[in-house]
């Protein structure tokens, strides 16, 4: 499976804008984590009498979409006074690029949270995460809580499992979660969005269609991440490079491309791949190479 990304977020992928430490930087907010794939550091240069940032740059460890979520923030808050700035909503940042996947669009909630915790960082105030605000882990793989899925859905307007995992991780792992999402989801419309709310499955555990579909859809997302994160970059060393063609059951195919396509060594290569996978999947797998 291949997102479709806009021509915008190509760009900003490719030539992101404003990277790099700030060294004048007096406000610095840093979100998420190495060990749940993405990472984002945020400085500004904040004048002290109107609050203006005057200068912006970022950090960031990820894939191309929360490269460019993270660009386009930068160019969006650049001139703006902090208390305008907390007003740009992740939803801001992906209509600047043009739309984002909707599996992709965590990217653009982290910007979000990186802008917090520098105006926080500024003020001297503590930023705490919704993950540490006393909240109830929900879903332990990445670490997010009931407050942080109630605060996503409520400001998303979402209805569904699969929305939440694309806007917070939760459930895009082992999936233990996903009847704990669909019941946040549930409670939290009733009380803000009473004529559209969902009415969970009265049987006590998620629809056989809804968890089919969410299985899948992790599966991808997590192979996705492997690929961006541990492969990718590894055959890029080489000129090289693939794509994910499609994802069926227990096989995977690929596509290498570059200096990968037709390559001597290219069942070295898939063999590399599978090893990967697997080993963040935690289940047997089949990599073919599609030529």
């Amino acid at each position: 499976m291949a997102w479709k990304y806009s021509d915008k977020v190509k760009d900003h992928y490719l030539h992101p804008r404003n990277v790099g430490e700030l060294n004048s930087a007096n406000a610095v907010g840093e979100v998420g984590s190495m060990v749940c794939g993405d990472a984002l550091k945020l400085f500004l240069k904040v004048d002290p009498d109107t609050e203006k940032i005057e200068d912006v740059s970022f950090q960031t460890y990820g894939c191309g979409s929360a490269i460019a979520s993270s660009s386009a923030l930068t160019e969006i808050i650049r001139g703006m006074t902090l208390e305008q700035a907390l007003h740009v909503s992740n939803k801001d940042l992906a209509d600047y690029l043009d739309g984002l996947p909707e599996e992709k669009m965590h990217c653009s909630v982290m910007g979000k949270e990186a802008l917090e915790a520098a105006v926080a960082s500024y003020r001297g105030e503590e930023y705490v995460h919704d993950d540490e605000d006393e909240g109830k882990i929900i879903c332990h793989c990445f670490g997010v809580t009931d407050k942080q899925i109630e605060k996503v859905v409520i400001e998303n307007n979402l209805d569904t499992v699969e929305q939440v995992t694309n806007y917070t991780k939760a459930g895009g792992a082992c999936g233990s979660c996903l009847h704990q999402i669909e019941e946040i989801i549930t409670s939290v419309r009733s009380k803000h969005f009473p004529e559209t709310a969902p009415q969970l499955d009265t049987r006590g555990s998620t629809s056989p269609e809804l968890k089919k579909k969410v299985s899948l859809y992790k599966k991808i997302k997590i192979i996705e991440d492997i690929l961006d994160k541990e492969v990718r970059p590894a055959l890029g060393m080489d000129s090289g490079g693939l794509d994910l063609v499609d994802v069926e059951d227990d096989t995977i195919y690929v596509r290498l491309i570059g200096k990968c396509h037709g390559c001597v060594n290219s069942e070295v290569t898939v063999e590399f791949i599978r090893e990967q996978i697997e080993q963040i999947l935690g289940e047997k797998i089949n990599v073919v190479n599609v030529e």
